[in-house]
């Protein structure tokens, strides 16, 4: 198989490059820009493109399929030149699904928690030594690489509902046609693609009634609006409701108990715990016991930036999350609220999405941050500017996130200046973001709980 990447370089594209060399394909590739840490892996790997930019007589009729990543255009000169051929190209997922016509294929969906439910889902399965494939959206304890495609009976994939490509608009998981779906709830989100609440509930319905009869939608039964979906749309699958599964909170330590077993957990939160049984579901459909799982889970210490550990001391605790809608970001506040009852919750939000930078959206924020006690939002005027957006005032941050002492920054330094001024005896402190507050030094945070 002779295979060409236009745009290599995104964070999932030259993972899946850098697999696909593995298993012995001809990879090559092009891009405009490579950072850090791509350019390093596909240097390593022996597919860095020999220049920067794009060649269209790198396109040649010999190839055997183009894979188009979202950072290209539509007017892409290798793009063209691919069209030109008449050569196959696919979007991301649709390469995917090439790749694992033949395999048990699972799809965990879901406007939150798919990331961490795909890698309890993977973690299990190493556990447990069976052969897998995967695909997920961050960096996870015991695997080299967030994809990784062989010749196993199996793929576990991360399934996101944002556009596949330029030149294909549909969700990324409508291609993945999976045997065993999870679906963990519906929140709104991507508003410059789905610019109505509707649109974009329309996508998983889309999603459910495309899955083949029998195949199993394992849903969260306690988010309202999924429930109504899955009965409206769902009645030829095999339906495998789930909820918040029992569970007890000692000394900071949370157990969760399956049928007759338990274990103690290294993750917390209700998110947690739901994303767990969904996990649990699927494992049985793949003829695990509760018992194997249980065993396995026990060791699972979560998915890079979810709820991860930054610093701790005796009385107080940093965590890094990438909460960044407004049902993560509740659902994770609470989780720690939850944990520690008895301290006090600092927690730091950065605006940093399309959405939650656009003024129309910020009123979906509304009573977000209230499980805090001291809460502060950040966003960057340069993440503005590259969006090309309208700066945004504080007082109308304030006002949307309904928080009258909310305290809103957008220079880093102010930002930095506001964290040494706390007090952390008896305090966590949660900093939510799916960016970096403009390039935060994170270790040197453990400075702060020792003042």
């Amino acid at each position: 198989m002779k295979v060409h990447f236009i745009a290599i370089g995104g964070s999932v594209m030259h993972q899946l490059a850098i697999a696909l060399k593995q298993k012995g394909y001809e990879v090559t590739g092009s891009d405009d820009e490579i950072f850090e840490p791509a350019l390093s892996n596909l240097r390593q790997a022996g597919i860095l493109p020999d220049s920067i930019g794009w060649d269209p007589a790198r396109v040649t009729p010999g190839i055997d399929a183009v894979i188009l990543g979202m950072h290209a255009r539509e007017d892409n000169p290798e793009l063209v030149r691919a069209r030109e051929l008449k050569l196959n190209i696919y979007s991301f997922p649709e390469y995917i699904y090439q790749e694992s016509k033949n395999k048990t294929r699972v799809a965990v969906g879901g406007s939150h928690g798919k990331t961490t439910t795909t890698a309890m889902i993977m973690h299990v399965l190493q556990y447990n030594q069976r052969r897998f494939d995967y695909l997920v959206g961050a960096k996870l304890e015991g695997f080299n690489q967030s994809v990784n495609v062989t010749d196993a009976p199996l793929i576990v994939c991360e399934a996101d509902e944002y556009p596949a490509s330029v030149i294909e608009k549909r969700p990324k998981f409508l291609f993945l046609h999976p045997q065993i779906a999870v679906l963990t709830g519906i929140a709104w989100d991507h508003i410059n693609v789905f610019p109505t609440y509707d649109i974009y509930k329309e996508q998983f319905a889309l999603f459910i009634r495309q899955m083949e009869p029998g195949s199993a939608l394992i849903y969260n039964s306690s988010d309202t609006e999924l429930n109504s979906l899955v009965a409206a749309e769902g009645r030829h699958l095999k339906l495998v409701p789930y909820t918040t599964p029992i569970h007890m909170i000692r000394d900071g330590v949370t157990r969760v108990f399956f049928d007759e077993g338990f274990a103690d957990l290294a993750v917390f939160g209700e998110h947690n715990l739901l994303n767990m049984h969904a996990a649990k579901l699927v494992c049985n459909e793949l003829g695990l016991s509760d018992e194997e799982f249980l065993a396995a889970i026990a060791s699972f210490k979560g998915a890079a930036k979810r709820l991860e550990l930054v610093a701790q001391s005796e009385d107080s605790v940093i965590y890094r999350d990438f909460a960044h809608a407004p049902s993560k970001v509740k659902a994770t506040m609470e989780a720690t609220r939850q944990q520690f009852p008895n301290r006090r919750l600092i927690a730091v939000l950065e605006l940093h999405t399309y959405s939650s930078l656009n003024a129309s959206f910020l009123s979906q924020y509304e009573g977000a941050m209230d499980p805090a006690d001291v809460a502060a939002v950040y966003y960057s005027k340069h993440a503005l500017e590259i969006k090309r957006m309208p700066d945004l005032e504080p007082a109308l941050v304030r006002e949307k996130f309904g928080r009258s002492d909310l305290h809103v920054f957008s220079d880093r330094a102010q930002l930095e200046a506001f964290l040494q001024a706390q007090d952390y005896h008896q305090a966590n402190l949660l900093l939510m973001s799916s960016g970096t507050y403009d390039g935060l030094d994170f270790p040197s945070l453990k400075q702060l709980l020792h003042k």
